[in-house]
C-alpha cells in the first residue's frame, strides 16, 4: 500500500492497523501477542505511524444522545462568493456545535455536520448563528433520522 509521498506500509503495519481500529483501547502487548513481536516492536511502529501521518490520533467518542444532542443534521452551505470561504469557516468554528467541515465540489460550497438539542434548537443556532455570518448567501438542512452505521477505512 502506498501513499501520494510513496510511504511504505508492509503487513506487519497493516495488521497493527487493523487491530488497532478495531478497538484503540486495546493494550500494545496484545497486539504484540497478536502479531508475533515485541511489545516495543509494536510501541515503535505505532509512533512512526502516528509520525509519518497514517494515525492521526485516538480519542474517547461521546454518545450525542446520552449528552443531550438528539438532533443531527448536515447542512449545505451556498456562498456569496467563493473568495469569502477562509472567512466563513473560522465563523463556523466559533460554533461548538459543528462537529465537522468540508469544502466540497457540486452544489454546496461548504457541507457540514452538527448536533443539536433538539430541532428548535437546531432553529436558533441557524437563525441566530449561522443567519449572522457574512458570506453566507443560503443553506439547506437534512436532518439524520438515524445513523445506520459508522466505520473506520479498512485496512488491506
Amino acid at each position: 500500500m502506498e501513499n501520494e509521498g510513496n510511504l511504505q506500509i508492509d503487513a506487519l503495519d497493516k495488521k497493527i492497523l487493523h487491530l488497532i481500529t478495531q478497538n484503540a483501547r486495546i493494550p500494545f502487548l496484545e497486539v504484540a501477542r497478536e502479531c508475533k513481536v515485541s511489545g516495543a516492536a509494536i510501541h515503535q511502529r505505532v509512533q512512526r505511524l502516528v509520525n509519518l501521518g497514517v494515525i492521526k490520533g485516538s480519542e474517547f467518542i461521546l454518545n450525542p444522545a446520552m449528552m443531550g444532542y438528539h438532533t443531527c443534521a448536515f447542512i449545505g452551505i451556498f456562498l456569496k462568493k467563493a473568495s469569502l470561504f477562509d472567512k466563513v469557516v473560522k465563523q463556523l468554528e466559533q460554533i461548538p456545535q459543528i462537529v465537522e467541515c468540508h469544502y466540497t465540489t457540486g452544489s454546496y460550497a461548504i457541507f457540514i455536520k452538527i448536533y443539536a438539542r433538539s430541532n428548535q434548537h437546531l432553529k436558533e443556532i441557524l437563525h441566530n448563528k449561522m443567519q449572522s455570518i457574512e458570506g453566507i448567501a443560503s443553506t439547506e438542512t437534512i436532518i439524520s433520522l438515524d445513523e445506520s452505521f459508522k466505520r473506520q477505512l479498512p485496512v488491506d
